[in-house]
């Protein structure tokens, strides 16, 4: 067999050398994310599900207060006369309560900015990517406060800072101060798994995380959800009530 010629070995070099930048651009080319998704629970033992959720390792008091208002609050949910919460005021979740609901939420993508909508009170987080994050002296705190973001191979790593302090996730207190850093994947295909990390040094012995699955559902439209016509109120010992209409 004839050696190859100059011509043959220099088309080899450039088919491997394309194949070679196409993989390193594929390789840089974060997963899309838009679509419709919902939380995700597989049977036990399935890799895709995410770890189980742990307490808020909150500092001393802060610990006992929690602990003592949870335990109020399941006291009075088993005598039907629940506590009220944001939701009887039609207040909406915010971050990062909103990525643990049970209702779909929906990912719009670009190459600037990734946008999440939560089904429940169309609650939009927008997250700006390739920006350097702000102080919390340039924004007003929020609902969702002001993320930034940037892809680190197939993770999108995100920062959130001003978050009010009324808004809070599993009831628990935080600073002017807490950041919350998230961690997006795809552990699978069509399950993106939100890796949620609090900082509060100020309230918590050390940094809090919580991790949720979603399944992405393919042709699923998000549907219009307004509070409106809110029939709970809480009444003056802080009981959630329900308006009710007695027919003519």
């Amino acid at each position: 067999m004839s050696a190859p010629n100059r011509s043959t070995i220099a088309s080899m070099i450039a088919m491997v050398a394309t194949a070679l930048v196409a993989a390193a651009v594929q390789a840089q080319t974060p997963p899309d994310l838009t679509g419709s998704w919902e939380r995700h629970r597989a049977p036990a033992g399935d890799p895709t599900n995410p770890p189980p959720e742990t307490p808020p390792p909150l500092k001393g008091e802060l610990l006992v207060e929690w602990q003592a208002r949870a335990k109020l609050v399941r006291e009075a949910d088993a005598r039907g006369e629940p506590i009220a919460t944001g939701y009887t005021h039609c207040l909406p979740d915010g971050v990062p309560s909103m990525m643990s609901g049970p209702f779909p939420f929906e990912i719009l993508q670009n190459g600037r900015q990734i946008n999440i909508t939560q089904e429940a009170y169309n609650q939009t987080r927008r997250i700006y990517l390739g920006r350097e994050q702000v102080t919390l002296d340039d924004i007003e705190a929020g609902f969702y406060g002001h993320s930034v973001g940037e892809w680190h191979g197939d993770t999108l790593v995100v920062d959130t800072i001003g978050i009010k302090d009324y808004i809070r996730f599993r009831d628990t207190p935080h600073s002017r101060d807490m950041r919350i850093k998230e961690r997006l994947r795809l552990v699978a295909p069509d399950i993106l798994w939100d890796e949620i990390t609090i900082e509060d040094p100020a309230m918590l012995e050390k940094p809090w995380t919580v991790t949720f699955a979603y399944k992405r559902m393919p042709g699923y439209d998000l549907i219009e959800y307004v509070c409106e016509d809110n029939r709970e109120y809480a009444d003056e010992d802080g009981v959630g009530r329900l308006r009710v209409t007695k027919p003519e």
